[in-house]
């Protein structure tokens, strides 16, 4: 073998370790490529999912932020439609005490209205006491009247209620007079019950205290209301 075949042997050996080295450069830049993308994949899915993460997480906290306000907005509403009720309830409640107080200090005036007054009353406090014997306690000034309206009073109630006209005793003891309120309340003494009705407590109160309750149940039914319209011991 001569020179020249011996430098060419060397020159295909040399192009093939060149060729060797070149694929297998090839192959390492590929894997590392491989590998690169697929770390680089990894990473960008990893702090996508965490910014996600973060965006439900103040999502949530503006959502609920959102419900704190609405919810007290709305309190606030109920609250200012619960004061105006109260109010428009009691200028009511005003309102009808000045027409009592004028029924009751002119009678001359007001005669037919405050004799069914007094006998609405008298019939509303025997059936809400439902006893057959009655004390009827009331103001020395309303006696007369009293007495002219409690017969039919009497026959009235034994009407409604279906028994029998109870026994009704006027007591010797008058009610003082009042410059605000007309007082005539029943006792009952046959079963040691008391119950005071009164024109202002009983009558506005009540009419109150059902618009309030109304009110109440319909829409706030956690605001409590107390008005009371009698008092039974």
């Amino acid at each position: 073998m001569n020179d020249s075949d011996v430098s060419k042997q060397i020159e295909q050996m040399v192009r093939f370790i060149h060729q060797e080295a070149e694929e297998k450069a090839n192959e390492i830049s590929v894997s590392a490529e491989e590998e690169f993308n697929i770390e680089k994949l990894q990473l960008v899915e990893a702090e996508k999912k965490k910014i996600r993460q973060e965006y439900e997480r103040k999502q949530k906290q503006v959502e609920v932020r959102k419900k704190i306000e609405y919810s007290m907005q709305l309190n606030a509403s109920r609250i200012k439609v619960l004061q105006a009720q109260d109010d428009l309830v009691s200028a009511m409640r005003e309102t009808a005490s000045k027409n009592l107080l004028n029924v009751s200090h002119y009678k001359s005036r007001h005669l037919h209205n405050y004799e069914g007054l007094l006998r609405a009353l008298i019939i509303q406090s025997l059936l809400r006491l439902k006893e057959p014997s009655v004390l009827l306690r009331c103001r020395k000034e309303d006696l007369h009247m009293v007495e002219s309206v409690l017969e039919s009073a009497k026959e009235k109630y034994a009407g409604k209620g279906h028994v029998h006209a109870p026994e009704i005793v006027i007591d010797d003891i008058h009610l003082p007079p009042a410059p605000s309120h007309d007082d005539p309340h029943a006792l009952s003494w046959y079963t040691s019950v008391f119950l005071y009705i009164y024109i202002y407590v009983y009558r506005v109160g009540q009419v109150q205290e059902k618009i309030s309750k109304k009110w109440k149940t319909e829409e706030h039914p956690h605001i409590p209301f107390i008005w009371t319209s009698c008092n039974r011991v």
